[in-house]
């Protein structure tokens, strides 16, 4: 239904210092398109590619999809009760849709890409490899039944201390969390140099703070427009296994 996952859309009153902050993690910026009037920009680790809008900042961050076929999908969506709060489809326009979650988190759909492809194979950024995207939810559960029909497989489930839900939302490991730490959308990486973090931080006096409360991160990195990225030694929801089938009887 949403597509492929596209950006983390953030709105930034300077997008020039926010691009250099990412850039200074290791980022790269990617070359864009002409489709938006504002000031804009995208930076990727070949992970996540992270949009910086120059928006007023009233408009929040967005999980960004492309979808080829929005009109009909937008008529699908409507028809089962989809509201959307911006709704363009024209012939002559770059279509696209906006609407919200129940937790008020901002979902765009648009029909083409906005700037060029990541280098899938791009080395990590200081902060290591992203592992989830994670929206702060009132109610878990609740917030994981609006998204599974938008994502329909469901990746991992924790119920204990606190309820975390993790889709599959167009290729976006998307995490669902009620933890009070969190105070927006925020990006969680698994990070094997802390030697380079820490020397990063004091070349360059990054915003940070350790053990910030949130799942056991050793520490979150603040960017100029409020985004926080969390580090962690490992997935806090653990490694996924797969184990081979096989015909033969288990043993005695």
């Amino acid at each position: 239904m949403l597509g492929r996952f596209l950006e983390f859309g953030i709105y930034t009153p300077d997008v020039v210092e926010s691009l250099g902050f990412y850039k200074l993690l290791g980022f790269h910026e990617l070359e864009v398109g002409d489709m938006w009037s504002h000031k804009y920009t995208v930076v990727s680790d070949g992970r996540i590619c992270i949009g910086l809008h120059d928006l007023p900042p009233d408009d929040g961050p967005a999980l960004t999809f492309v979808h080829k076929d929005l009109a009909k999908e937008a008529r699908s969506m409507a028809d089962h009760g989809f509201d959307f709060d911006h709704l363009q489809l024209d012939e002559d326009a770059f279509n696209e849709l906006s609407f919200r979650c129940r937790d008020g988190h901002t979902i765009k759909m648009i029909e083409a890409r906005t700037f060029s492809k990541p280098d899938e194979q791009a080395d990590n950024s200081l902060c290591g490899w992203c592992f989830e995207l994670t929206l702060p939810v009132k109610d878990t559960m609740r917030a994981g039944r609006f998204w599974a029909p938008l994502a329909p497989e469901l990746l991992r489930v924790r119920e204990e201390p606190t309820t975390h839900m993790r889709f599959n939302a167009g290729r976006l490991s998307l995490g669902l969390s009620e933890s009070i730490a969190l105070t927006g959308p925020s990006l969680c990486f698994r990070c094997d140099d802390k030697d380079a973090v820490w020397i990063g931080l004091a070349r360059h006096g990054f915003s940070h703070k350790e053990f910030p409360g949130f799942e056991g991160a050793f520490m979150s990195i603040v960017a100029p427009e409020g985004t926080r990225l969390f580090l962690f030694d490992e997935d806090f929801l653990g490694e996924l296994y797969e184990v081979e089938e096989s015909d033969e009887p288990p043993s005695a």
